[in-house]
């Protein structure tokens, strides 16, 4: 017994805080986020997932966690791949679901926990009968399968008070399936943490040498921000000179290294189904950065199950779905190319081909097969390529083609050239995209029957084929750009066409009506800048129809009345002068009118009159956006806006001689508006609300109200109608003087009060003044205000025993402002939980803003206190924790996503 505890004293001395993460750049900030989801003070049981793909740091942050925790720990393992490999290796043929390998396991596993020589143990029962009393922090890293989460750590009671089970994986699935409900999802260092992860191993420091910086930064790119890569290209660069990284940049752009391959390659191999392999190899190819749903839709026909493999890829952090968009990261889509390239030597015989240099060989010489499935040919990449008559003939399985170009816009003829005689592309093509494609007219001898997506962006095409053509399977048509295009192809057969883009089609001068009256699925149609065009057919109600946008269409004079259930309707710089008498547009939700200075559509205001009064009968169960643009002829809005009841936002920019806003509007009745700007309208002098409105926390976040750049404004009189908003936007110099209280020199102000309700009611200013404006991406500014309340007794068990709140404001990009702002809001703060008042003696309130760049500063600051308690006191309150906890709520989404 002496011997035991002796051993028991010297393992807990030796517990000192290790310094091996110590280097490890951006660990603490993972430590962080861990150390919340794990609740280290709760005496529950806990279980926490590391989630994220190979390579991304999930075992390092683990082993960090282990080294700093588990002192705190009656027991502590970590079990790795290598516990596994000796746990199993007597059992390596056995059934999953074998009693005598369970046991094996379980047995290894306390030995490890408890660190015993020889201990046996006779029934699965063991782990909960040793462990219910015990605190243990147990880590299990690349958990390959369920099982091993079922036999070793089934469920939370088989632990003691206070412990801790950490499961790492690759597969979401695997966590799920388990019941593990926290997650904690590793993503990609930031591009100045990645720099800084490689020059930590490349040269020992964060930052790299004088004279290394550009080439620094182009390895970094490389490694794509993967920490494992970042880690094995830096140790592969290091104690080389300046002359070497330059002679081995060419290979490091061509080829993945291999040890980062050989990780990458693990989650591949790792799937169980030859279908999921497929589709990772389809994706990595040809259809990275593509939405889902056209995924989907193009591998509709190709016998494989794509819901379930993307699913299963998503789990297995393969890829990422952002916004409906498959993204896999750039070392991934290299891994799956690599895999392709391996099929054969001949490109010819590879199901996918995406080398501009092998698409080339196969292109001139004829040689592409039958087992060719896709090719994606960026032209940018090549010098001149001229493509054989018959290059197509041979590859009859063909489905996608995809030609692309970074370069729409350049005036440079199209480096890639057909022969007189080529007519043939393969019928089994679901994907057409070829941009600047140099056909007049497509094949005669091609057959759309089978298309999905057809894009021809910047062609040179005339017509696209003669007669209807069969088309039931289309999908998206994109002839974007398309300049000599004199006709719209007759559609009448593509009867599940939803996407319809024309714009810049500048030779298009009629739609006609059998061209498109049978698109009854129709979603967007867009014809933006056809400069040519006079005629559309109108009344044919395409019932489907939601977007339509016919802006810059200068020669269109009548109204396009081609759907009564638009929900987006883009009306801005056309010929237009008058709208239908019985216009009933029932879902219309955004409208946008603007002009421009050299056309002069717009000779009175009251021309939106009559749209605005059309427009409101049928806004009951809608709301709608307006937006108006640099319409220099327009002196004043039409009082009928007023009539808009669902008005959700507002944006009037650019009037440089709109002076006022009709007294008709009212706030109290415009219940829905969230958002009005009135940005650049330098004339604007004033603002009036019919109807004042009580200050009240239930219609505070009503509004945003932005008169950035409005310098002729009379803010004091604004001011006084106290119009109901949640952050307010004026130019200015100095801080009101409606502004009771001030400091103008600082951030921060000390309220004397006596608080007798079980609220704080304020409006704030703070003069943000632009040091500088940032150059390229704009630099969003936001306020943060916090709250202390000081003295009585402590209500709050906050650090320094002070009751705190604190609450942000969107304010505006620094970019779009040209001098000093004031931002002005409206807040009414419950003082804490039950309602009842801190008995406070002062309440502190500083300023801050939070800015990507530091672009801004704070010159000075003014408060208005109201005395004044609103009489739904409790519905208020509640109402005020809600927004207080929604907003708490997303702060935390978007930390988890970045």
């Amino acid at each position: 017994m002496i011997e035991a505890i002796a051993s028991d004293v010297l393992c807990k001395l030796n517990l000192t805080l290790t310094k091996d993460f110590d280097d490890c750049v951006g660990i603490q900030d993972h430590i962080s986020e861990m150390s919340s989801l794990l609740q280290l003070e709760s005496e529950e049981v806990i279980m926490v997932g590391i989630w994220g793909p190979c390579g991304i740091g999930k075992t390092t942050i683990a082993r960090a966690l282990y080294s700093r925790l588990s002192r705190h720990f009656q027991g502590s393992v970590f079990l790795d791949r290598a516990f596994m490999s000796k746990t199993l290796e007597i059992y390596s043929k056995a059934n999953p679901d074998d009693y005598n390998m369970k046991l094996h396991m379980q047995q290894n596993f306390l030995l490890e926990i408890l660190n015993k020589e020889g201990m046996k143990i006779n029934n699965l029962g063991a782990v909960r009968e040793r462990l219910k009393c015990m605190k243990v922090l147990i880590i299990i890293d690349d958990l390959d399968n369920k099982m091993l989460l079922d036999v070793l750590v089934g469920q939370t009671q088989w632990f003691g008070c206070g412990s801790r089970i950490i499961a790492i994986t690759n597969d979401m699935h695997k966590l799920k399936a388990h019941g593990i409900d926290l997650i904690y999802k590793v993503g990609f260092p930031s591009k100045q943490l990645a720099l800084e992860m490689f020059c930590q191993s490349a040269f020992g420091q964060t930052s790299p040498p004088k004279g290394f910086e550009k080439l620094a930064s182009e390895v970094a790119m490389r490694a794509g921000r993967l920490p494992l890569g970042l880690k094995v290209l830096g140790q592969h660069m290091r104690g080389r000179d300046k002359e070497d990284w330059i002679d081995m940049l060419p290979r490091l752009r061509r080829t993945l290294d291999g040890k980062i391959e050989k990780a990458l390659r693990f989650s591949y191999d790792g799937l169980d189904s030859k279908e999921d392999q497929a589709i990772f190899r389809h994706i990595a190819c040809l259809f990275n950065y593509e939405k889902v749903n056209d995924i989907k839709l193009l591998l509709a026909d190709s016998d494989l199950d794509v819901n379930i493999g993307i699913t299963t890829l998503v789990n297995k952090s393969l890829l990422h779905i952002r916004n409906g968009t498959i993204e896999m990261h750039g070392l991934l889509q290299e891994m799956g190319r690599e895999i392709v390239r391996a099929q054969s030597s001949e490109p010819g015989e590879r199901e996918f081909i995406v080398d501009s240099k092998d698409i080339s060989d196969v292109l001139e010489d004829d040689n592409g097969t039958k087992k060719v499935l896709g090719i994606a040919l960026d032209v940018d990449e090549i010098e001149e390529l001229f493509v054989h008559e018959k290059a197509f003939n041979g590859m009859r399985n063909l489905t996608f083609l995809k030609v692309y170009t970074n370069e729409l816009l350049s005036k440079e003829e199209t480096r890639l050239h057909l022969p007189e005689g080529f007519d043939y592309l393969p019928p089994k093509l679901r994907l057409l995209s070829w941009d600047k494609c140099p056909l007049r007219c497509m094949p005669s001898k091609f057959y759309s029957k089978n298309l999905v997506e057809l894009k021809m962006r910047h062609s040179k095409l005339e017509k696209l084929w003669e007669g209807a053509g069969s088309l039931s399977c289309l999908k998206n048509m994109d002839l974007e750009g398309s300049k000599n295009l004199r006709e719209v192809p007759d559609l009448s057969m593509a009867t599940n066409l939803e996407t319809l883009e024309l714009s810049d089609c500048y030779s298009l001068v009629e739609v006609r009506r059998s061209s498109i009256q049978n698109l009854n699925k129709l979603l967007k149609f867009n014809m933006r800048r056809c400069k040519k065009l006079e005629i559309l057919p109108t009344g044919i109600n395409l019932r489907s129809l939601r977007s339509f946008v016919v802006s810059d269409c200068s020669r269109l004079k009548v109204f396009p009345d081609i759907s009564r259930n638009l929900s987006s309707l883009a009306l801005s710089r056309t010929g237009i002068q008058e709208f239908p008498s019985d216009l009933h547009l029932k879902n219309l939700v955004e409208l946008t009118m603007e002009e421009n200075q050299s056309e002069k559509l717009w000779e009175r205001a009251q021309t939106l009159g009559p749209l605005m009064t059309m427009l409101s009968p049928s806004l009951n169960t809608t709301v709608i956006s307006l937006i108006l643009s640099d319409i220099l002829s327009l002196v004043e809005l039409p009082s009928s806006i007023s009539n808009l009841s669902r008005l959700g936002s507002l944006s009037i920019t650019n009037c440089r001689n709109l002076q006022t806003l009709p007294s008709g509007i009212n706030l109290k009745r415009l219940r829905h508006l969230d958002l009005a700007y009135f940005t650049d309208c330098m004339g604007l002098t004033g603002a009036s609300w019919h109807d004042r409105c009580p200050m009240k926390v239930e219609t505070v976040s009503y509004a945003k109200l932005d008169f950035t750049n409005c310098f002729a404004l009379d803010q004091e009189a604004l001011l006084q109608q106290q119009p109901v908003f949640e952050v307010m936007i004026l130019p200015g110099e100095k801080v009101l003087s409606y502004f009771t209280i001030q400091n103008t020199t600082g951030s921060s102000l000390a309220v004397q009060t006596t608080l007798t309700s079980p609220f704080f009611r304020f409006r704030a200013c703070v003069l943000v003044d632009v040091v500088c404006i940032p150059i390229g991406d704009n630099a969003h500014v936001e306020l943060q205000v916090n709250c202390w309340f000081r003295g009585g007794n402590q209500i709050d068990s906050s650090s320094d025993g002070d009751y705190h709140r604190s609450v942000t404001y969107d304010i505006f990009e620094a970019s779009h402002v040209a001098r000093s702002h004031v931002a002005i809001f409206d807040y009414c703060l419950p003082l804490n939980d039950k309602g009842y008042p801190p008995p406070a003696d002062v309440v502190d309130i500083q300023f801050r803003l939070i800015s990507a760049d530091t672009v801004c500063n704070i010159k000075s600051c003014g408060l208005r206190v109201f005395e004044d308690c609103p009489s739904d006191s409790q519905d208020v309150h509640e109402e005020d924790e809600t927004n207080v906890r929604n907003h708490e709520m997303r702060v935390k989404r978007l930390k988890a996503s970045m």
